[in-house]
């Protein structure tokens, strides 16, 4: 039997859950992104990422951009990981909610699944009013209605969009990923509208994460704290969680100054404020407290039969 993979090393450091790392094999997958970004187009596994942690950290995966098709085998990938990795809380996966076929589908059987702990459709490439569509608006509404929050990677032109679908589908929990991915140097006036109307939405939360991938290279860690700081304002840390969006961090930062960096944001709070940053908002939003996953049925497919798991 293989002994369960832990985090290492010494553990005084308060808990840490990261509400936003990504997996992916382009042997077991296909992500088409990955071939414009040449740095990243290699397997980024477990393993790797606990040699880059600085503490223990429980993590939530995020869906990484593999071909529609296969999001079900995603999941199946990632929860054959999480069994001898029980730092690995759940996977928030893919599903196309402007299918109306295949989304109704998909959302009850991920809200029947303890593993599966939100669900994601990447808009941030979508066009023009595109969240403002009668399929994707019912799709959003229907995690609502199954308890699974939807994770909304958007562009900060899209904040005004997504503050419309969070006042549309008021029964769904929103996470905004990458506070709507500003530009760290000079985010304006207009992300810090659209920002603040976003956070006027009770059903929204935010993660502090991807700033550092925004940012031009060689941006100083330090000048992304007012960026982190504006969010914090908006939302107040109990809407705010902690994310580290490894591996793409790794084209700007390094995980322990991202973490570093949030830290310092948080520096100024109440204990307990910044304990619900870096891990009780992610716990209570991803409902981690469930019941851990069933075992696999015997015979089910999966994208790794027949293939060594990567290490």
């Amino acid at each position: 039997m293989t002994a369960p993979e832990a985090p290492a090393g010494p553990s005084p450091q308060p808990r840490v859950i990261d509400s936003h790392v990504h997996f992916w094999d382009p042997g077991l997958l296909a992500y088409p992104w990955l071939r414009t970004v040449p740095r990243l187009n290699r397997a980024f596994t477990p393993a790797e990422l606990l040699e880059s942690l600085p503490q223990p950290v429980e993590a939530v995966f995020v869906e990484a951009g593999r071909l529609p098709g296969q999001a079900a085998g995603e999941v199946r990938w990632v929860r054959e990981l999480a069994r001898t990795r029980p730092w690995i809380r759940g996977a928030v996966a893919h599903v196309s909610l402007d299918d109306p076929v295949g989304a109704p589908q998909s959302v009850r059987a991920h809200a029947a699944d303890p593993f599966v702990v939100g669900v994601r459709h990447n808009v941030q490439d979508e066009r023009p009013g595109f969240t403002a569509g009668a399929d994707f608006r019912a799709g959003v509404a229907l995690l609502g209605e199954a308890g699974l929050p939807f994770d909304a990677c958007v562009r900060e032109h899209q904040l005004d969009e997504l503050a419309d679908l969070a006042a549309a589908c008021p029964r769904t929990l929103i996470v905004l990923d990458h506070l709507g991915k500003p530009s760290p140097s000079d985010p304006g006036r207009r992300w810090r509208t659209a920002l603040r109307r976003l956070a006027r939405r009770d059903n929204v939360v935010c993660k502090l994460s991807g700033l550092a991938t925004e940012a031009a290279p060689g941006t100083a860690p330090e000048t992304l704290l007012p960026v982190l700081r504006e969010a914090l304002q908006a939302f107040g840390p109990g809407r705010c969680l902690y994310g580290g969006d490894w591996p793409v961090m790794t084209l700007a930062t390094a995980y322990g100054t991202w973490l570093d960096l949030v830290r310092t944001a948080l520096a100024d709070l109440p204990a307990g404020d910044a304990d619900a940053v870096l891990h009780t908002n992610a716990a209570r939003t991803y409902r981690l407290d469930r019941e851990p996953p069933p075992a696999r049925t015997p015979g089910a497919a999966d994208p790794t039969d027949g293939r060594k798991e990567p290490a």
